[in-house]
């Protein structure tokens, strides 16, 4: 059996949260896959709000098996509020919530680094979110960062203490005022709670379930333009976002992927510093902010709003194989009389390129627009793609003419109900 992919095709903050809810009961395993509290997954159904920052989002279907990969870092603080948060909504984490003992820890003084760092850039931040993502990452790589796995070595304290002495150097040298006496025990009491968690080797579980033909949706984080290798370098997250980082962020071969779902807003936003071409600093770009409610579902920053870009979807699709968009918030564009669709870049010696190069990302660009008619009305109460008014229809079939590749979803609204599959069924 296949391993599906989800993920995000711009800056993150697509709306995969809602999307993975939906598609959810299709598959009887969702798995995380890379990415860490710094992703924020958005789910609303009978009228409630739900965020989720590490747990994957088919937590609140009972019969689905939620996976954490050893793909994504881990902050076993956080991870108890969201455990202790899901308590009201009698979802038995313990029968279906797993965490791969791989997966990557992140530590008090993790989070003081991220502070420390982000300070000393000045005018250069990149827009962290201050979750100790990239120091995590940082130790992963440089071979001594702690895994989940190693919470149940009777050697954990000095483990931990040789870590943390590492980073007090670092923190020095930043001269980073800081105080570990509260985050330390807040962060034991979370390790103390991890131990009644299931803590796998996710790699053989996963590679099992693939041998029994059991369903499997892999979910990203964030946006394949935040990848570390393929992004808006160095304005990027730690981690590999495209479809690519599934396959070692769970421990799946490639010849296991089966469908790459696309998501995608109508429009484009992004949080936190790096280019942005089509962004607009007008009254649209307000309309679009307030409208959309475009404030970060992790940090509660304003996200910065423009046109949807082209160039920039192309090459995401292209990088992840898709095969499969889904359109989000199609209704935030209801009061507009015009769409704007961003078909090429402006570089500065006037020629044209649809293409997200190495030099684009590195100098200013102009967006190169064509305008489409807006349907300039309410969508509230369709549930087909035949009621989609007639500009909206023209819009996703230029859209797909120009990405080649179909638009399976739109959603028109928040809520679970509010999404539109086309022929009802993902096929």
């Amino acid at each position: 059996m296949a391993v599906d992919i989800l993920l995000g095709l711009q800056w993150g903050d697509e709306g995969k949260g809602k999307i993975v809810d939906v598609l959810a009961p299709q598959y009887q395993v969702v798995a995380r896959f890379q990415g860490g509290p710094n992703a924020g997954h958005t789910l609303e159904f009978d009228g409630i709000k739900h965020v989720l920052h590490q747990i994957p989002s088919g937590i609140f279907h009972s019969k689905i098996k939620n996976i954490i990969g050893n793909g994504v870092v881990l902050d076993p603080v956080i991870f108890k509020k969201e455990i202790d948060a899901l308590g009201k909504y009698n979802v038995d984490y313990k029968k279906n919530l797993f965490l791969s003992k791989k997966t990557q820890i992140i530590i008090p003084t993790h989070r003081l680094l991220d502070a420390a760092y982000e300070k000393s850039k000045g005018e250069n931040k990149i827009g962290s979110t201050l979750k100790g993502i990239g120091p995590t990452y940082q130790d992963k790589i440089a071979r001594q960062g702690l895994r989940v796995g190693d919470i149940l070595s009777p050697n954990f304290q000095s483990k931990y203490n040789k870590l943390v002495q590492s980073h007090k150097t670092i923190l020095e040298f930043y001269n980073f005022e800081y105080d570990l006496t509260e985050l330390e025990k807040d962060f034991f009491a979370a390790i103390n709670f991890l131990k009644g968690i299931n803590l796998v080797d996710s790699e053989y579980m996963i590679n099992g379930f693939i041998q029994e033909k059991v369903t499997i949706l892999a979910e990203g984080a964030q946006g394949s333009l935040l990848d570390v290798d393929f992004g808006s370098y160095p304005f990027v997250t730690s981690s590999n976002t495209m479809a690519a980082g599934a396959c070692t962020g769970l421990g799946i071969a490639p010849r296991h992927i089966g469908k790459v779902y696309g998501i995608f807003k109508a429009y484009c936003t992004r949080v936190g510093g790096g280019p942005f071409p089509t962004e607009l600093n007008n009254e649209e770009g307000e309309t679009l902010r307030k409208v959309g409610n475009e404030y970060g579902s992790t940090t509660g920053r304003p996200r910065r709003c423009g046109w949807i870009d082209l160039p920039a979807l192309k090459y995401a699709i292209m990088l992840n194989g898709v095969t499969h968009l889904l359109m989000m918030k199609a209704d935030v564009l209801n009061s507009f009389k015009e769409i704007k669709v961003c078909t090429h870049y402006k570089l500065k010696n006037g020629q044209k390129v649809d293409i997200l190069s190495y030099d684009v990302m590195e100098e200013e660009i102009e967006p190169v627009y064509e305008v489409l008619k807006g349907w300039n009305c309410s969508l509230e109460g369709i549930s087909s793609f035949d009621e989609l008014p007639s500009a909206l229809s023209e819009y996703i079939n230029y859209l797909e003419n120009s990405l080649k590749v179909p638009v399976y979803v739109v959603s028109v609204g928040p809520d679970r109900t509010q999404t539109i599959i086309k022929n009802k069924v993902l096929a």
